[in-house]
């Protein structure tokens, strides 16, 4: 329902007017939420890539610890024997 229907002394000239205004917010709210939406994703981007970093490196101390324990072993067998 427009605002010429509820008041008739309000002129065309206010209800586009408003109507634009309308508009205006609209299309800086949905600005707003584009804007979040694209924070967000890159904020989970940039979680996933720290969980990443953090499984490689538990990979790469996981190698090293089997070394050691291997050379551990070998000096141990060659100690015994």
């Amino acid at each position: 329902m427009t605002p010429a229907a509820i008041d008739p002394t309000v002129r065309a000239e206010q209800t586009t007017e408003l109507q634009i205004q309308n508009r205006t917010l609209e299309m800086h709210l949905l600005q707003e939420s584009l804007a979040r939406a694209h924070m967000q994703e890159r904020l989970q981007e940039a979680e996933h890539q720290r969980l990443a970093i953090r499984v490689a490196r538990a990979a790469k101390l996981k190698r090293r610890a089997e070394r050691a324990s291997l050379r551990a072993r070998k000096a141990l067998a060659v100690v015994v024997m």
